[in-house]
């Protein structure tokens, strides 16, 4: 797959680049942040100027690069080793990010403190953990290059909390669906411009917000009302296909949740440090294997689809407990409030506007968005934020605020385009792409069905004032601050061959099809 090159919001630009260096000892905090986009490769040698946490700096949350986003080939025979040593790096951010919290007033007004007793620690046990990747990596395939250069973390501030805000930077994001062929613009480049509220500067003095105590806060709230429509699509030209195939997998009415991620860290338990809502397959654990997931129930109706489709929850943080409340995933990990179960969950799948669509595989894994897109930057954000009545107008880093009578509706596009071979990839990206600004896929990939699923919740807008706040947000790794652009979906395609058939006929056919 090629470099990405699209472009990076403003938020991306100022805090979000490759980490080059931490300067240890004696002087102050010196470090530079990270950004790397699936497919760039093993030599990461991103460079950027330093930047120094002077005392009294206002920080937020520790921003480590993502190293398995510089995997894009890994191993067969190691890469289930592989994913449990990456996961153990998501862990070490975790605790790391808990002492940061417990500490943060201390390392504001002594950055010294933070580097001793957070940053060096944690640089110390990341380079532990990713030398083992090398090593495994080198017993089947050539040895990586610039992996332990991304051992460096750096404490950042929240951008939403200072002066000049994001006041809509950010949300150039204009659903242009084109999806820039494979380069993970989602499609949904969905933005908003100048969306009121004023970004940053409502949110200044509210903290880290939230009864979580890393968010959300108040200027990651937007009123739908004040953006402006930005959803556009790719006309349909001559041999599109038309069709949609509709599956009804429930609302998760019977409270399947756990914080596992089968597939970025097999093996695991609470590998995403989050909780999920799981719909379609009730086999889907840390532990399940294929042949788990073929033979395991399903909720869906029409029984030949035994997927699995799971995405974060969306809490109320309301100052009501939930039963995870001191469980891995829940309060153990900074997601707190009542589990908000869906009004309404629609997963349609739909064709391609200049093709006929190919079968998908069977057990295709597929994620769309990027949990750690706080710190990651932008480039692989592809769920979307809006409201029944307004979703001409689509949000990525803001939550909406919905008027009276509408409700909060989350969106995930996923990958169109699959390229004839895989089910995965080292970074479980690089064997999906979307399409490019025409609906055509890129560099010998070939059309799919696309999954669109559409997530509707009745939540009450946001009160920050007053004895009792009230805020949704979505579950997310404790130090990526419950942010909505760290929003995204999982899907593993269980249909059975006949069924799958149908659902290719239907879609090339033009017809609307359950």
């Amino acid at each position: 797959m090629g470099r990405s090159t699209r472009k990076r919001s403003t938020l991306a630009n100022r805090a979000i680049a490759a980490s080059a260096a931490l300067i240890l000892g004696g002087g102050g905090l010196v470090g530079a942040n990270y950004y790397a986009s699936a497919g760039e490769g093993w030599g990461w040698t991103g460079q950027r100027p330093a930047q120094t946490t002077g005392a009294g700096q206002s920080m937020s949350t520790i921003d480590c690069p993502d190293v398995g986003n510089e995997l894009p080939e890994v191993p067969e025979g190691v890469r289930g080793s592989v994913d449990r040593e990456l996961a153990t790096l998501d862990t070490q951010i975790t605790t790391a990010y808990q002492r940061f919290a417990e500490n943060k007033e201390r390392i504001e007004s002594d950055p010294a403190f933070g580097e001793q007793q957070i940053l060096t620690p944690l640089r110390n046990e990341r380079l532990v953990i990713i030398q083992r990747i090398v090593a495994l990596i080198d017993q089947e395939a050539d040895q990586p290059q610039g992996l332990e250069a991304m051992a460096p973390c750096t404490l950042r501030a929240d951008d939403d909390q200072s002066g000049d805000g994001q006041n809509g930077d950010g949300q150039d994001q204009g659903q242009d669906q084109g999806q820039d062929g494979g380069e993970q613009d989602g499609g949904q480049d969905q933005g908003g411009g100048e969306q009121g509220q004023d970004g940053g500067e409502q949110g200044g003095d509210q903290g880290n917000g939230g009864q979580a105590g890393n968010g959300p806060e108040e200027a990651d709230f937007v009123d739908i009302q004040s953006v402006e429509p930005n959803v556009s699509t790719p006309r349909n030209r001559r041999g599109a296909s038309r069709g949609t195939f509709t599956t009804d997998c429930g609302r998760n009415q019977n409270g399947k949740f756990n914080p596992d991620n089968v597939i970025v860290a097999p093996g695991v338990s609470n590998g995403a440090h989050h909780m999920h809502d799981y719909v379609g397959n009730q086999a889907n654990d840390a532990f399940a294997s294929d042949d788990d997931l073929a033979n395991g129930e399903t909720t869906c109706r029409n029984q030949g689809d035994r997927s699995t489709y799971y995405w974060p929850v969306l809490r109320l943080q309301n100052g009501q407990d939930e039963n995870d409340a001191n469980a891995d995933g829940g309060g153990k990990d900074q997601n707190v409030g009542e589990i908000q179960t869906p009004a309404q969950v629609t997963l349609n799948f739909v064709g391609s506007p200049v093709s006929r669509v190919t079968a998908m595989p069977r057990f295709l894994r597929i994620i769309t968005g990027d949990a750690k897109a706080f710190t990651n930057g932008d480039a692989n954000a592809n769920a979307s934020w809006s409201c029944t009545g307004f979703e001409d107008r689509q949000l990525k880093d803001k939550y909406p605020i919905c008027p009276e009578g509408s409700q909060v509706v989350r969106t995930f596009t996923f990958q169109s385009c699959w390229d004839g071979q895989n089910t995965d990839s080292a970074n479980h990206r690089t064997h999906v792409a979307f399409a490019d600004g025409n609906g055509r896929c890129q560099n010998g990939f070939r059309a799919i069905p696309q999954l669109v699923q559409r997530i509707v919740y009745d939540v009450p807008p946001p009160l920050f004032d007053g004895e009792n706040p009230s805020v949704f947000a979505v579950d997310s790794f404790p130090e990526q601050l419950h942010k909505p652009i760290t929003d995204h979906g999982d899907f593993i395609n269980v249909f059975d061959e006949n069924l799958m058939n149908k659902v290719v006929s239907c879609i090339n056919g033009g017809r609307r099809c359950r």
